[in-house]
């Protein structure tokens, strides 16, 4: 019995160094915006960025859109950006409409191959979000609707002032 609880605690000890790891070093990801900016996280040090993955098709990602663009244009004149990608699922077209039909004020790119969503984690579910401070390190992970009002805009304050 005492070997099997130190295999667990080993196997657990693993898994957490190993997420340490993924989560403490800078992102690096090159990506084209829907305008065809080609760019990468490299040009995002020194950024508060927040990054979520959406598809026109939930419900729940475009309800939380004009969140988004609220947080976005409250924060942006401070050094934060935001940047929604488009899983590959999302018929192009589709995004591109939207994108032009409410006039997103933020980055907008489109995941082609599914390589975005595997950089940032293996995201399969929408929406999901991480939100980057200054070093290009994940500071949180969001899956589903964050709490605009509160957690989150006191967490992209307190990355603002650091």
């Amino acid at each position: 019995m005492g070997r099997r609880v130190l295999a667990i605690m080993l196997g657990i000890a693993l898994v957490a160094g190993a997420a340490y790891v993924f989560l403490s070093r800078p992102l690096k990801v090159a990506y084209v915006t829907l305008d065809g900016e080609a760019t990468s996280t490299r040009c995002l040090r020194g950024k508060v960025v927040y990054v979520v993955f959406w598809a026109t098709s939930c419900a729940t990602c475009i309800k939380e859109m004009p969140d988004l663009v609220k947080t976005y244009e409250r924060h942006a004149p401070r050094g934060f950006e935001l940047i929604a990608v488009a899983m590959a699922y999302d018929p192009p077209e589709y995004v591109a409409n939207y994108t032009r039909k409410h006039g997103l004020p933020f980055k907008v790119v489109l995941d082609k191959d599914g390589s975005i969503a595997a950089a940032f984690g293996g995201v399969n579910l929408t929406p999901t979000a991480v939100l980057i401070d200054k070093r290009r390190r994940i500071l949180s992970r969001f899956v589903g609707e964050p709490d605009f009002g509160g957690s989150l805009h006191a967490a992209i304050e307190r990355e603002l002032a650091s």
